[in-house]
């Protein structure tokens, strides 16, 4: 009997809305399933797959949800249990199990955790890059619906009418700060931005009820204003259509975000070796009652389709399955050498991120300064780089606390909004997660942003991001980047404190994947600010504040059109009895140090790259070598430098490798106490000396 008959035969009172492709989404479904159960009874077993996260139960909903990414300017942001997703955007099925085995290409050559996974889908809605950590996808997936918008709007690009993003997380995911930044970014901008919960009540055994107060985010949030919320079973066929339709339709209208939030049953543990032995008989009995999957075969045998054209579809699925496990297995493992590969730009593009992939390309530019005019300040060589680079590159936006009216509380920024827009230049909440992880984002989608974080010590919230964004081309293996320039004013100025004098760079460096500027006077900071903004890596831009305004760092103005490449250190001074290797703001008091002694002053200005060769050479004509930095002695940057220097210049020393820096305390208030902890002329020196006479 053909199904069309059927459907006049047995009419439902819920007939399956026909905008659905249902024999596809049970088609996916049933891979889903098979995948899931690939994995469970042999893969796991047999120590082919090490991290399994089934997503039984989950399934059909999140099937529903990916069929109406149909924008090609759509992006979705998942997290470890999100794979049927990434079936209905069109993943080759190889990947999706490949990946699991750690094989070699798919999502990241072996590099990542199979369950955090990438798909640039070239022919449709991407998915981004997610992170292993819970939460991290609300903020980077905010920046990419913030992106839509600026696109549309400051670009005037029609093509991005009607795009929206979306995020998918548990209801586990709802307690953290990423959650909670998104919504308020989503809402207070009503980007178009589409939140989906999926509730089974767990966050590995943790109850819902520990993580939202009455368990239930959409009662929590019904009065979040600018939010409209969607709720109900995710596990029921019908009424999940029902409203992932309504709630897709109500954020491509441009109506404001929305919060589309299902309950559906975790039918496995968290994970693979998960036994749920903190779930009683009942509440099982009770979550397999709601499995999806009988539920949709309910649905659609008798309405759409025939018993046998579903036993078919099953068929069909497990037979795809098993061709694409043959496929992935054949693969193999990627060489290892290969990992070290794509920490940074290498000259191949990735395919998707950073404004380079959507045509952009520096104009001419310039390695030797061209001074005009005055000696200007620091301040004024980098407003005056971010205004240029704005007027000329539309892709570039600035934001951050206070940058706007205000200008910036160091006053960088100062007239940028008024020259450039409140849609270029404009202010944020105060959440430093949300700040990184929107231009995350939006570097995601072509653009150049330069967010600012106000001080050193507040980047501490966005650590997470910080580290995600630096490792992305790495553990995507080239497939996606982010380039942008993350400003970071810090280290003392005037007086100190714990809380805005810290400089600790050396965290940056140790965040693979970060390019690191240390600029110590005006025409440096020009030609690394201009370098950064027209690359194709991240990079970490300190503006240490005592140097602003500093007379010593005032320099005539190189150029529109000077740029200096990263890992390229400058002398300046040249001598024959010791190196003294510094940065920001310890140049000039090293300079002044060594006024009487006849000394290579090296200035390194980037410290990722940093110029080893420029070191290790001064070294072995000087055959003494001193390191001289504002962060603590433990750990500092200074370590490695000695490091290199005892591996690979030891028998060329006269004297140890000597280090002057902070001790390892805080950054005292009081300006007595800190030019007694800050290295000053009078300790540099006589460590100089210390060591030419010894």
């Amino acid at each position: 009997m053909a199904d069309e008959a059927l459907v006049e035969s047995d009419f439902r009172a819920e007939a399956p809305d026909p905008a659905f492709d249902w024999a596809r989404i049970a088609y996916l479904v049933h891979v889903s399933r098979a995948m899931d159960r690939l994995e469970e009874e042999r893969l796991v077993p047999e120590r082919k797959v090490l991290y399994q996260f089934s997503a039984r139960g989950h399934d059909m909903a999140q099937i529903l949800l990916g069929s109406r990414l149909t924008h090609k300017k759509d992006a979705a942001c998942g997290y470890y249990r999100s794979r049927p997703l990434l079936l209905a955007l069109g993943v080759p099925l190889e990947d999706a199990l490949g990946s699991g085995m750690g094989r070699a290409g798919g999502y990241s050559d072996g590099r990542d955790i199979g369950v955090v996974f990438n798909y640039p889908n070239p022919t449709g809605a991407p998915a981004l890059p997610m992170s292993g950590g819970v939460g991290a996808q609300y903020t980077p997936t905010a920046g990419w619906a913030q992106a839509i918008d600026y696109h549309r709007n400051v670009l005037g690009n029609e093509a991005y009418d009607g795009a929206i993003a979306l995020v998918l997380g548990g209801d586990a995911s709802v307690a953290t700060g990423g959650f909670w930044a998104s919504l308020t970014i989503a809402t207070t901008q009503k980007l178009p931005m589409l939140f989906y919960i999926e509730d089974n009540q767990f966050g590995i055994s943790v109850p819902a009820t520990y993580q939202t107060p009455g368990a239930d985010i959409s009662k929590n949030l019904a009065s979040f204003s600018g939010l409209t919320i969607f709720s109900g079973d995710g596990s029921d066929p019908a009424e999940a259509a029902r409203l992932v339709a309504a709630a897709t339709a109500h954020v491509r209208a441009r109506k404001g975000p929305a919060l589309l939030h299902l309950r559906v049953p975790r039918l496995q543990g968290h994970s693979f070796q998960d036994t749920q032995a903190y779930k009683s008989e009942e509440v099982v009995r009770g979550e397999w009652a709601r499995d999806p999957l009988p539920r949709l075969r309910d649905f659609l045998v008798g309405s759409v389709m025939t018993e046998q054209r579903w036993n078919g579809i099953a068929a069909e699925a497990e037979a795809a399955v098993e061709a694409a496990r043959a496929t992935a297995e054949a693969r193999g493992v990627a060489d290892p050498a290969t990992v070290l590969a794509n920490v940074f730009y290498e000259g191949e593009m990735q395919q998707l991120g950073g404004q380079w992939t959507h045509g952009y390309r520096a104009p001419k530019s310039h390695e030797d300064p061209k001074p005009e005019g005055q000696r200007i300040n620091m301040v004024t060589a980098i407003r005056r780089t971010l205004d240029h680079e704005l007027a000329i590159n539309e892709r570039v936006l600035l934001f951050g606390e206070d940058i706007g009216p205000k200008g910036g509380v160091h006053a960088v920024t100062l007239g940028l909004q008024e020259k450039y827009g409140a849609g270029r230049v404009f202010d944020t909440s105060l959440n430093e997660e949300g700040i990184i992880g929107r231009a995350v984002g939006m570097a995601l989608a072509g653009l150049m942003p330069v967010p600012e974080i106000q001080f050193r010590k507040y980047a501490e919230p966005a650590t997470e991001q910080i580290n995600d964004c630096g490792t992305m081309r790495w553990r995507t293996n080239n497939r996606f980047a982010a380039p942008m320039v993350l400003r970071i004013p810090g280290g003392f100025f005037k007086c100190g404190d714990p809380w805005h004098s810290q400089t600790n760079e050396v965290q940056f460096v140790h965040n693979p994947g970060w390019l690191v500027a240390v600029p110590s006077n005006a025409e440096d900071a020009v030609g690394l600010l201009r370098t950064a903004l027209r690359g194709n890596d991240p990079v970490i831009f300190f503006e240490h504040r005592a140097m602003l305004d500093d007379v010593w760092a005032r320099r005539p103005y190189p150029g529109d059109s000077y740029v200096l490449p990263f890992g390229r250190a400058k002398k300046t001074r040249e001598g024959d009895d010791i190196t003294i290797v510094t940065w920001g703001a310890m140049v000039p008091r090293c300079e002044e140090a060594a006024k009487h002694v006849s000394a290579d002053v090296i200035d390194l200005r980037t410290l990722v790259p940093w110029d080893k060769e420029m070191v290790l050479a001064s070294v072995r004509r000087t055959r003494r070598c001193l390191i001289v930095h504002e962060d603590l002695k433990t750990g500092g940057f200074g370590a490695e430098i000695a490091a290199i220097v005892a591996d690979e210049a030891f028998l060329d020393l006269d004297a140890p490798v000597a280090r002057v820096t902070m001790p390892d305390i805080p950054s005292p208030h009081n300006p007595v106490l800190l030019d007694w902890a800050v290295p000053n002329v009078e300790r540099i020196r006589a460590k100089i000396d210390e060591l030419v006479g010894f």
